[in-house]
């Protein structure tokens, strides 16, 4: 038999198979790295600072009253501020009440915010929310969070934007910023936007809830940033439990 038969015929060597890492373990290690809430003293000082540094913060979408603040967040789903606040330069002077929107006419509204992210349907949920708001509430926009949530277009989270900016209830509406800022400093450890806005609402003190959603919002956008967040410029650095700060 040939060489190359007889080592055909040779059971394989066997290897030792490489120690894998108990699923148990891993866990553990995630957990480990991940760090614990921050304590109530140190909540309150963080928005002691975010205070101090801007005392009365506000919204970076323009609007002349509750409606238009409605219609504006409602367009700002899956757009910029800036974006947004181009489109209704011209729209809000001739469709600031839900009656002349619904004069306007949805082609019209369209012809105004085809600039922004989905307009054809942001139009028709506007228009459609315009009718509801004429037909039931007398053209007032209801200053409830639940009764907005019924509203063509509208979520819990531009629900409470404008019954917080409108009517001054301190709800804490819930971003992409203000969930990655506060699973991040952490105030809590959340996995949904939901579940972060009740956190929130129990956990930050009265005195700052009012604001609390400026203040998170423009920390995420101008400092906690996704990909590289300014840690060397963030005023409550020392605070913040994050494990990845970064350095200019």
């Amino acid at each position: 038999m040939s060489d190359l038969k007889q080592a055909s015929r040779r059971t394989p060597a066997k290897t030792k198979p490489k120690p894998s890492v108990p699923a148990k373990a891993v866990g553990k290690a995630l957990r480990a790295r991940t760090p614990r809430p921050v304590d109530r003293a140190t909540m309150i000082e963080i928005f002691r600072r975010l205070h101090a540094a801007n005392p009365e913060p506000k919204g970076e979408l323009d609007y002349t009253n509750p409606y238009t603040l409605l219609v504006a967040v409602t367009l700002s789903a899956q757009a910029t501020d800036v974006g947004v606040n181009k489109a209704t330069k011209a729209l809000f002077p001739i469709a600031d009440t839900p009656q002349k929107m619904l004069d306007l006419g949805e082609e019209g509204l369209r012809q105004h915010i085809r600039t922004l992210n989905f307009f054809n349907t942001k139009a028709k949920n506007v228009i459609a929310m315009a009718k509801r708001l004429v037909e039931e509430f007398g053209g007032e926009v209801p200053n409830s969070v639940e009764i907005l949530e019924t509203l063509p277009g509208v979520g819990r989270k531009t629900a409470s934007v404008v019954v917080n900016i409108a009517f001054g209830d301190p709800r804490v509406a819930v971003d992409t910023h203000i969930f990655r800022v506060t699973n991040r400093l952490p105030l809590a450890i959340t996995k949904t936007p939901l579940e972060t806005q009740e956190a929130l609402e129990n956990l930050i003190p009265g005195e700052y809830r009012l604001h609390a959603h400026h203040w998170l919002i423009l920390h995420g956008r101008y400092i906690c940033k996704a990909r590289r967040p300014e840690c060397w410029r963030c005023p409550v650095n020392d605070l913040c439990r994050y494990p990845d700060k970064t350095v200019p």
